[in-house]
Order: C-alpha cells, then structure tokens, then sequence
C-alpha cells in the first residue's frame, strides 16, 4: 500500500527552513533597553540603578545574578523583562553587575564578592536611595551568596528572595562523582587554575551543557518549529545570547566554592566563614521567599529546600515553578509569585 502523500505539507515546511538558515545572517535584536544609570564602579563590577517609573514603594531591590553568567536574562527586552516589570510596578531597582574577571582578579574570593562587592553595593544602593531597608534578590549561585551575606549582614534586609538557589550541596546526584573525587584528592584543579587564574568561560559552558546536555537541543527544534514567527525568533536569540554569554570565574572563588561549598557543604553545616563572622542561615531574620522550579535539572529542589529547614526567621515561604532553570517571560508585569508576596513587604507609599 502506499504511503498516502499531504497536500501542500512540504509548501508549508519549506517558508520555515528558509527563515531557520537565515536567522545567523540576520543582525542581533538589542537587549537591556530598561533605562539605567551607573551609581557605582569597583574593579571590573557596576552597580546600575534603574528608577521606577512611578515610585510607590519605599524598600528598593537589590539583584545579585550568578558569577558564571552575564545578567542580561534579567532585562532581555521590552515585555520580557524582570528588571522592567519591576520598576513599571514602582520599585526602584539596583543591579550588581560583575563583569568578566581576568587574570589579575585571579584572587579574589567569594568571601571577597560578598563583603567588598554586595556589601559595599548594597551601602551605595541605600545611601542613594535613601532607603532605610533594602530586598536582596538572589539567583542561582547569586543567590547562594546573597544567602550568606544576608546571614553575616550588619545592613537593614527587609526581605531576601532567593530564585533557584543552591544550598545543600550533599543532595545532588551530579557533583556526588565530583565530591567523591574531590575528597580522595584523585580530582585537583588547584595548579591549573594557578596558571591561569580564572576558569575561563569556555570551561563553565561545557561544564554546564554536562548537566543540561539531554535537554540543551530541544530550543533548536522549537525555533524550526516557529521560525517563521518572528517575535519569537526574536524572543529565542536573545535568550540563547544569555544562555551563551558565561562569563569566567576567577580561581580565588572557584576553590572556595569547591572546598567550602561542594566539598564540606559549609553553609548547611554552619561552617562558612566570612573574613572570621560565621555564616549561619539561622541567623538571618529577613522576610524570605525561596523560589524552586518543577523541571530544573542544574539546581533540583534537593539542594534548595533545606533553606527552610534552617531559617528561624518569622516570614519564610517556599514556592514552586512549572518551569525549568530559567523562565524568561515576564509579559510586561511581575509574575504572581512576586506580585502576591513582595509589595505587602516593601512598605508601600501612602
């Protein structure tokens, strides 16, 4: 028998492979259109200050992004834009931005991130906003860090949300065969990150495409599917940019990840030290909201969870996405997880 043939089905394919080998030729879409300002430069990082729109809150947003990418997810467009949701909503926004370590920032450190980067950033962010409390935001090992620094923090945090933030690091079944290799000292990266002193950006990509690889190849057949829909085209390079866009991560705070974090997993065990002050996660007293998504394969609910069994705080709230590691659509307003939960909490303008 025959198969039967479908009309007009290879018309209709042919307009989307077309458009498909076409996108690389076509220039790349702007990103990061929200107005801003720099406030603040140290070494390589900048603090930039986005003003609301109509300011209706009192407590501005602190955001601290990961170390390994740019923060650029953050702002990817108009309509497509946490950073401009918030400020349409009434905050005032602060972003921290790192920038991409060289070789000379081969020293510094996470304890270093925290104290000479996010707590000096945060005084600036008050002190220009004459605020007198302030909400940190973290996400993923961003917010690992604005965990601790919120559990060593001498500055009034009036809420810290933590989005898809790794904190028990004994749980995930990825880095067990690292932790493992680790530990018997068959797996040292200590001599090669002296040489070059940072890892470089090529090396966190594929160690992060090792974790993610099942999954990385399913946007590619999305994008032929809707090649000839052109916002999302639009839409899809942006978020593929950022998803490319890692940048290095200097040697210093490689090892201090590796041995305080992977190895002793310090931060549970309440054995992080920043510059002699402890790190205790019970010692944050912050309203905190705790974000998890549903289908995230690099940072599983594992490792994120056991935040709430360490907080003492009064106000904590653990929420969960049907997303994965990274949601991208904002549609021009907060989403309802941060609309329910943070106006309430940032004292509104009367």
């Amino acid at each position: 028998m025959s198969k039967r043939k479908v009309p007009g089905n290879k018309a209709r394919q042919e307009p989307k492979w077309k458009h498909f080998l076409d996108i690389p030729n076509q220039p790349m879409p702007e990103m990061g259109l929200t107005p801003k300002i720099p406030v603040w430069k140290k070494n390589k990082s900048t603090l930039w200050h986005y003003p609301s729109v109509q300011k209706k809150y009192d407590v501005p947003v602190f955001l601290i992004y990961s170390l390994i990418n740019t923060p650029m997810i953050l702002d990817l467009s108009p309509g497509n834009s946490l950073i401009e949701s918030f400020v349409n909503e009434g905050f005032d926004v602060y972003l921290l931005d790192f920038g991409s370590p060289g070789f000379e920032d081969g020293e510094i450190s996470i304890e270093d991130y925290i104290v000479d980067y996010i707590q000096n950033g945060v005084k600036r962010a008050l002190r220009h906003s004459g605020a007198s409390e302030i909400t940190v935001m973290g996400f993923c090992l961003g917010g690992t860090i604005a965990a601790i620094y919120a559990a060593i923090a001498d500055e009034p945090i009036k809420n810290l949300i933590l989005s898809v933030t790794p904190i028990d690091f004994s749980t995930s079944q990825f880095f067990d065969q690292w932790q493992e290799a680790m530990k018997k000292g068959t797996a040292n990266f200590d001599e090669t990150i002296d040489i070059y002193q940072t890892i470089p950006a090529s090396a966190v990509k594929y160690g992060i495409r090792l974790i993610t690889s099942p999954v990385y190849f399913t946007p590619y057949l999305s994008l032929l599917n809707q090649a000839d829909d052109e916002k999302y085209v639009q839409n899809w390079r942006r978020f593929n940019a950022w998803t490319n866009g890692h940048v290095p991560l200097s040697g210093a705070a490689a090892k201090q990840i590796t041995k305080d974090l992977l190895i002793k997993n310090r931060l549970v065990n309440g054995g992080f030290k920043v510059r002699g002050k402890k790190a205790k996660l019970a010692k944050i007293d912050a309203n905190v909201l705790v974000i998890a998504s549903k289908y995230d394969r690099l940072v599983p609910q594992e490792m994120i969870y056991p935040v709430m069994d360490h907080l003492t705080c009064n106000d904590k709230t653990y929420k969960v996405l049907k997303s994965g590691h990274a949601s991208k659509q904002y549609e021009g307003s907060l989403p309802s997880y941060l609309k329910d939960w943070l106006p309430k909490r940032s004292s509104p303008i009367q």
